[in-house]
């Protein structure tokens, strides 16, 4: 049988591995068959093409999807989690770091400006208004401010003590708002530290005690940046005070992460009135 170039049709000398006119590789010549049929070598025979393909019930096995990871880290502290929410943990000092001593302050000290407020009102009118009245009643506001100064004091190395020195909260912050979370084991013993303190006022009946009871039992706020009216920064403390109508809240970040979680904070409020 004469074998011909796959590639040009020229006869093809035999053994040849390659066509003498084209130089194509004569690896599957065409086969001039007695009945003048045209084949290759590696043609199929009769059998092969009409047997049936046999179908096979295995079915290819799907890849298992590569889960993509859970957080992103935006800085050593700082990480954007897959609810896009960014997460991170502030472990503050309660000697070093005055802010939540300023704190308890203030709740003392507006309680006690309550009841001075309370007694000025109720003096007017009196005879030597100004001497028996204000006078009086501003010298007990400033010896209460004094002594109160000096418990809120002791009662704070009190709480630091009990709380290992530190102040460890957990933050959420989304578009939305952001979240100041006490740490689980920390905020089990601020409970219990408010229960005790609140009985002890009830007991001795000093509603300053009670209200400060009422306050350390709080151990998370959420603020809606929705309804933040001021901002307030302290770089050097690492705080950022976010404010709305009727709650305050705190933020704590680390030096190297405060630009950028104020800048953020900042952006999301819309409705500021206020930003120092």
């Amino acid at each position: 049988m004469a074998k011909f170039c796959s590639n040009c049709g020229s006869p093809l000398d035999e053994g040849a591995k390659f066509c003498q006119n084209c130089g194509a590789a004569a690896e599957n010549p065409k086969i001039a068959e007695p009945d003048g049929a045209v084949t290759t070598d590696n043609a199929v025979t009769d059998v092969e093409k009409e047997a049936p393909a046999v179908e096979t019930t295995k079915k290819p096995r799907k890849k298992r999807a590569v889960k993509s990871s859970e957080t992103q880290k935006i800085s050593e502290h700082i990480s954007l989690c897959d609810d896009g929410k960014y997460r991170w943990r502030y472990d503050m000092s309660l000697i070093k770091n005055p802010t939540f001593f300023f704190l308890v302050w203030k709740i003392f000290f507006f309680i006690i400006l309550a009841g001075f407020t309370i007694m000025f009102f109720a003096s007017l009118g009196q005879k030597n208004f100004f001497w028996d009245g204000f006078l009086e009643n501003l010298k007990a506001f400033g010896i209460a401010i004094g002594v109160m100064t000096g418990v809120a004091a002791l009662g704070y190395l009190l709480y630091a003590a009990i709380m290992g020195w530190k102040y460890c909260v957990e933050f959420e912050m989304n578009e939305d708002g952001v979240l100041h979370k006490q740490v689980a084991s920390q905020a089990k013993k601020a409970k219990n530290i408010a229960r005790a303190t609140m009985a002890v006022g009830l007991a001795a009946g000093r509603f300053s005690t009670v209200g400060a009871g009422i306050a350390a039992s709080r151990t998370e706020m959420y603020s809606g940046f929705d309804k933040v009216r001021k901002v307030k920064s302290y770089p050097r403390r690492g705080t950022i005070k976010v404010n709305e109508r009727f709650s305050h809240n705190q933020v704590y970040v680390f030096k190297e992460d405060f630009d950028f979680v104020n800048e953020y904070i900042i952006s999301h409020c819309k409705n500021l009135k206020s930003k120092k």
